[in-house]
């Protein structure tokens, strides 16, 4: 780690070596620690005691975060014509079919989420390689294909977001900016760690919530008591 400046070193002071804290403690001091010019994202991270190798052990899902995500998530539908009135009213920002097909092959990913039709599936399996690694691929497990459009724009845009274990069995995700009160911070989180604990592979064994960390963008972290979740 490069050296401290004044202000890290006074957010690490706040923060109590060895101690676990309680959700209400961690979201208030996340504000306390936070000290970037900008509105921070409030981040999640949850290690979980479950091989993600083994699809038994697969955790995916997704949760509509109570608070809203406090980012004006970008959706592009990629639908027929007879869906694109309803995705417009519904709020899609972007709208359409084969013009952004075409535009996505030739690199652009200026969006958050792509919401699709099943029927259009087909077209998008080209795109893998652009969409895939970004996160952006749509997915019928997440919502995210469906004929129902509209309400899979308008969840998306109040907050419904989407989570996966990665190959070291960690879920990250953001559940919020700092500007919120601290009581908005605690009910995304725990909306977040309730879905998780329902989500729990019958295969896992053991401890499943292993440790808990919650952080903002260029804070240093606080660890939660999983068992105070």
């Amino acid at each position: 780690m490069g050296k401290l400046t004044k202000k890290q070193k006074e957010a690490y002071a706040k923060i109590e070596k060895d101690k676990l804290y309680s959700l209400q403690e961690a979201s208030a001091l996340i504000k306390e620690i936070t000290n970037a010019k900008f509105d921070a994202s409030v981040d999640i991270a949850v290690r979980l005691g479950v091989d993600p190798r083994k699809a038994n052990q697969m955790v995916r899902g997704v949760v509509t975060l109570p608070h809203g995500t406090g980012k004006d998530v970008k959706v592009l539908a990629l639908v027929t014509p007879d869906k694109e009135a309803e995705a417009q009213e519904a709020g899609a920002d972007y709208v359409g079919l084969d013009e952004y097909l075409e535009k996505i092959k030739n690199g652009w990913t200026d969006v958050d989420v792509i919401i699709t039709m099943p029927s259009v599936m087909g077209k998008l399996g080209p795109l893998g390689r652009v969409l895939g690694p970004r996160g952006l691929m749509p997915n019928p497990k997440t919502g995210t294909v469906t004929m129902d459009v509209a309400k899979a724009v308008s969840e998306v845009k109040a907050g419904k977001i989407d989570f996966k274990v990665d190959k070291t069995g960690i879920v990250h995700a953001a559940i919020g900016k700092a500007s919120f009160p601290a009581e908005k911070i605690e009910g995304n989180a725990k909306e977040l760690l309730d879905t998780l604990l329902k989500m729990k592979p019958t295969a896992a064994k053991g401890v499943y919530m292993k440790s808990i960390f919650m952080s903002s963008t260029m804070s240093p972290s606080v660890q939660l008591d999983p068992k105070l979740v």
